[in-house]
């Protein structure tokens, strides 16, 4: 029987060669574990303990401003000068200001209808508004449809004017910036902005206008974004429960704190009047920039600022800050909501991170020295903008998430020469998430506000442990997107439209067909999660044999996610027919 052992069957030259790989392998590990690994890897726990204390810094402040705002914060109606506008039988409907909105759209099929009809549903005089869409599509059958759902506006007695262009040189920024040029823009004193899946309500003007109206160092009004299909599945919920915070806090209470402690922009001739400055830097100004959409600009402000540019893909974040410079002030409404559509396919939400990642950090790199040079601006504001807004939020935030905790603390579990302190593992990060989804809204704002956030924490509590992995996992693609911004890599301006679904999945489930759902292999399986998540899968098996930190209970739970993400199984899948 001694012939059919199991080593006959291997030839004895490819056992000899795998031993002698194997050995060599050790042996490269050995020589360059202690003088290249270790310190390297060292080098790495002391940067990435180092970002975690910043981050850490900013959420504790973050608080502390909350509670004030919860003390002595007022309302915008409160902080404003706010009145209803009224009838004036003389100068008629002269006396209202008039409004452009601005609809940009890009092969808008499953939402163009909505957009439109929501737009045109405004409530304002007939003759002191003008609807203006902005199609960019490339595909003739869609734009065929848009132009026909204009023309059938237009037939109702709605100023609607359907503009193209002969390319999409700069997307959305370009097709912005196209549609101030034309003539009748110019008797326009206000530009609304919405997606082609928002649908403000038909009292929008009414209680945004007024602000700007009776406040003229303010340039743009925020609205906040409600979103229809928070329910769709599990990707969305999560995307909720993350700008729900957004809103609810960061947008809230850096428009309470500005107004409050009368910070006056970047070009105030004084100094702060309380010693509150040193809790409230300038980055709370930039936390209520606009997000694209939803918001009602000044059209002098706009200008002033120096237009819409498309240097990145942020355009938005980039007037806000140019504007920002110009002495320029913002107000957000978090009572005043638009309808929107979170995107639901991994794919669409991937480009999206990318783009939202990307485009900050590439405009750090591109406003840096501006901001530096500009004489207008004090060195401690400029210190806070710079520091707190760009580098800890748009920066640090995303690369310390990744490279940390999916990354560096599981390679120290395979070189245990290395250890992190668990202020540093455990600690910061379980108070950084407690203030950022639990703690810090419930602590902060009025009895409205709080109400609020407790319904929605409830109703999200069970969903905490898969909000953090699945935040983790999105840290991958928003740390890649980074490094692309800051170093101006091949995909720094990629600008790859968000998909938008509307009813068309309902649609399709609704319908019978015949043939079955096929898909593409590359719209499925994604090699980055599933090679990060084999990664902190093996690193977990290590930690079982030979670790010593229990490590291995979150790096399955990671790891997990990783392959979760990997194989395709989040967010709502649209199959090809």
């Amino acid at each position: 029987m001694d012939q059919f052992s199991t080593p006959s069957f291997i030839p004895e030259s490819f056992q000899g060669a795998g031993n002698d790989i194997t050995m060599q392998l050790t042996l490269f590990w050995s020589q360059i574990r202690a003088p290249l690994i270790v310190p390297l890897l060292k080098l790495s726990v002391a940067i990435c303990l180092t970002m975690s204390i910043m981050l850490f810094i900013e959420r504790v402040y973050m608080s502390i401003v909350i509670v004030l705002v919860k003390l002595f914060g007022r309302k915008p109606e409160k902080r404003y000068k706010w009145e209803p506008m009224k009838d004036d039988i003389e100068l008629g409907n002269s006396a209202y200001p008039m409004v452009l909105v601005q609809i940009p759209m890009y092969n808008e099929r499953e939402v163009y209808q909505l957009s439109i009809g929501a737009a045109c549903g405004l409530s304002w005089p007939s003759d002191r508004i003008i609807i203006q869409v902005l199609d960019d599509s490339t595909d003739p059958t869609i734009k065929d449809l848009v132009e026909l759902e204009c023309q059938r506006w237009a037939s109702k007695g709605i100023n609607i004017k359907y503009e193209i262009r002969g390319n999409r040189n700069g997307y959305k920024a370009g097709a912005l910036k196209e549609g101030m040029k034309r003539s009748y823009v110019k008797h326009c004193d206000y530009v609304a902005i919405f997606d082609a899946d928002f649908q403000p309500e038909p009292d929008f003007l009414w209680r945004t206008i007024p602000f700007l109206l009776h406040n003229p160092e303010l340039a743009l009004v925020q609205a906040r974004w409600k979103f229809v299909n928070a329910d769709e599945c599990l990707m969305t919920r999560m995307q909720e429960m993350s700008l729900d915070y957004h809103f609810t806090v960061e947008q809230e209470v850096g428009s309470s704190t500005y107004a409050f402690f009368g910070f006056n922009g970047m070009l105030s001739p004084h100094p702060y009047q309380t010693d509150f400055v040193y809790l409230m830097p300038l980055f709370e100004k930039y936390r209520k920039a606009p997000k694209g959409t939803a918001g009602v600009w000044r059209i002098a402000a706009l200008t002033e600022a120096g237009g819409w540019k498309d240097r990145t893909t942020v355009e938005d974040m980039d007037l806000a800050v140019r504007a920002s410079l110009k002495g320029w002030k913002f107000v957000y409404l978090g009572d005043v909501k638009v309808k929107n559509e979170l995107p639901s396919t991994f794919k669409a939400y991937r480009y999206q991170q990318h783009r939202w990642s990307c485009g900050p950090a590439n405009l750090f790199r591109k406003m840096v020295m501006e901001i530096i040079r500009n004489d207008k601006v004090s060195l401690w504001k400029k210190v806070h903008v710079i520091y707190s807004f760009f580098v800890v939020r748009k920066v640090v935030a995303h690369i310390v998430t990744f490279i940390f905790y999916c990354v560096v603390l599981p390679a120290t579990i395979v070189v245990p020469e290395v250890e992190v302190p668990k202020w540093g593992a455990v600690y910061i990060p379980a108070v950084i998430t407690i203030l950022n989804a639990v703690g810090t809204p419930r602590s902060a704002l009025g009895s409205h506000c709080f109400s609020v956030i407790y319904f929605h924490a409830c109703r999200s509590l069970h969903l905490m442990v898969f909000w953090i992995l699945f935040e983790n996992v999105m840290s991958l693609h928003r740390t890649k997107a980074t490094f692309i911004g800051l170093m101006e890599g091949v995909r720094v301006n990629e600008w790859i439209v968000t998909e938008k679904l509307g009813d068309a999945l309902k649609f399709k489930a609704g319908s019978k067909t015949p043939r079955k759902p096929r898909f593409l292999i590359g719209d499925r399986i994604h090699m980055l999660e599933l090679g990060v998540g084999a990664f902190l899968f093996l690193c977990g098996c290590y930690d079982i044999f030979f670790g010593k930190n229990l490590y291995f209970v979150y790096l399955f739970l990671q790891a997990i996610a990783f392959f979760i993400a990997g194989f395709g199984y989040i967010g709502t899948f649209v199959p090809h027919s």
